[in-house]
């Protein structure tokens, strides 16, 4: 067991390497663009492996969080002339206060029930979103939003903007990493494993599932700031259902539990519709038919592939040398 995750945290270094060094072969601006989304994508799947991923609690609300943190920065800094980095703290706290609020229905709700209300809380602020429109700017969306600046430095390209989200993201995987190793990790897993266990021990399951929806909040209300400080424009119109379902795909495609599996299914997702763009009409279906064989033949994800690999050669190779 040990070896395997060294393994994974040797793979999780070599993809973030992969991800530096990839922006300096590429002159398309386009390109870039996925790649932001792509490290943004990673830090709210990390959060919301927490949750749904370790805890075992279904979180459909993902773009609510998501739109909170990114209204939450944009209007403070755009508005108020705030810097970005202090309405980024104030995204994240939001998102810490949202959690402790979407956790205590977790409490008594479970499964499809669950579901429906992060699901429910997603639409409200969308909706909200959508007809504040003297604060939002609903469908027609805010723009003019600041991108950040270190010191005299300004992120004003999409290649520095890049390396900025890459490092938060290198930052809330160690942290990631170092919660799931943690007494939390712990617990986290044992809620969803055995969670009449975690009572007989007298820990406090409230407690426990209230505290993973925060982490995951904060992270999604993280990376909401990051897209909308990059992006220059939100939109309520961005803020949909198809968002926080998109969200557990990456989490179920990259392997549901495991945070190489989160970084993995970020890529794969991001870029599937790129890959596929050329099907035109035909790109939902066959997306969702992707979606569907992955689940089948790959239910721990795609991190598994790996494992079924290497398994498959020692298999291979003990059989010959055995014959």
């Amino acid at each position: 067991m040990k070896r395997l995750i060294k393994q994974q945290y040797l793979w999780i270094g070599v993809l973030f390497f992969g991800f530096a060094v990839v922006p300096l072969f590429l002159n398309n601006n386009y390109y870039t663009t996925i790649l932001n989304q792509m490290a943004i994508n990673m830090i709210v799947v990390f959060g919301l492996n927490f949750i749904t991923g370790l805890t075992g609690q279904m979180n459909l609300g993902t773009a609510g969080i998501y739109a909170i943190g990114a209204y939450t920065s944009a209007l403070l800094s755009r508005n108020l002339g705030i810097s970005p980095w202090f309405t980024m703290t104030a995204a994240v706290f939001a998102g810490f206060l949202l959690g402790r609020g979407l956790g205590y229905p977790s409490l008594k709700m479970k499964g499809v029930y669950l579901s429906l209300t992060t699901l429910a809380f997603s639409e409200i602020v969308r909706i909200f979103a959508t007809n504040l429109i003297d604060i939002t700017g609903g469908t027609q969306g805010l723009n003019g939003i600041p991108r950040f600046s270190i010191g005299p430095v300004a992120l004003d390209t999409n290649i520095k903007y890049f390396y900025f989200i890459l490092f938060i993201a290198l930052v809330m995987c160690i942290l990631s990493i170092r919660i799931v190793h943690s007494k939390w990790g712990r617990e986290f897993k044992a809620v969803k494993d055995n969670p009449d266990a975690i009572e007989s021990l007298g820990l406090d399951i409230k407690r426990i599932k209230i505290r993973a929806f925060t982490l995951a909040a904060m992270y999604g209300a993280l990376g909401g700031a990051l897209y909308a400080h990059f992006n220059g424009y939100i939109t309520s119109l961005s803020f949909t259902t198809d968002l926080s379902i998109n969200y557990v795909i990456i989490l179920m495609v990259g392997g549901i539990g495991s945070i190489l599996g989160n970084m993995i299914g970020a890529i794969v997702v991001t870029l599937l519709p790129e890959v596929l763009r050329f099907l035109g009409d035909y790109y939902q279906i066959t997306y969702c038919i992707l979606v569907l064989i992955s689940a089948l033949f790959l239910p721990n994800g795609l991190v598994s592939f790996y494992g079924k690999i290497t398994g498959f050669i020692k298999k291979q190779s003990f059989v010959k040398g055995g014959g």
